[in-house]
């Protein structure tokens, strides 16, 4: 019965989880939007928020979608966008576009389900440039009924890393074409 009870609860809250319109990376990508809401808020730099006086210029820009000028996301969108891309095989866990932090689950591949990878990649500037994006694999291996710890190739970052800048270079000739 209380199973039951849990179960009546919890279903309207998840349902609830449903509810809404899907949000897309895009958005960051969208100034017209942003500046039709500028204009509503107060004139055309929008309000002061939590001290950040949008009016000056908020230096180290090279950013794309409104990164260079202190709203959007807090890194470079190219490499976001991209680091999201490459990773999308492994279960997302956490993104944080504004720290610019992506870690995902525990990653089985079918061909070797004895051993699992993880990954955390983080995206350190807000420029796109070779050492803007850093990835750290995880590795463990069936030991019994557990996990154990074990080291994954060196290169398997280093591989993925190249991958993501390789896909942020592709996505930022792309909006530059259009």
């Amino acid at each position: 019965m209380r199973k039951l009870l849990a179960f009546g609860l919890l279903l309207p809250v998840l349902a609830a989880c449903g509810q809404g319109r899907p949000v897309g990376n895009d958005e960051y990508y969208d100034d017209s939007r942003r500046a039709r809401v500028q204009g509503r808020l107060g004139g055309g730099d929008g309000i002061l928020i939590m001290g950040t006086d949008r009016s000056q210029s908020q230096g180290g820009g090279g950013g794309a979608g409104g990164a260079q000028d202190g709203t959007g996301i807090g890194v470079n969108a190219y490499l976001w966008r991209a680091t999201l891309d490459t990773l999308s095989f492994l279960p997302l866990t956490s993104a944080d576009p504004f720290g610019g932090v992506i870690i995902t689950d525990w990653y089985a591949p079918p061909a070797t389900p004895d051993e699992r990878f993880r990954a955390t990649a983080y995206i350190l500037s807000r420029q796109l440039r070779s050492d803007g994006v850093r990835v750290t694999v995880f590795r463990q291996v069936r030991q019994g009924n557990g996990w154990a710890d074990a080291p994954a190739a060196a290169s398997t970052a280093t591989d993925l890393e190249n991958q993501v800048l390789s896909r942020a270079r592709e996505l930022r000739s792309q909006s530059a074409g259009r």
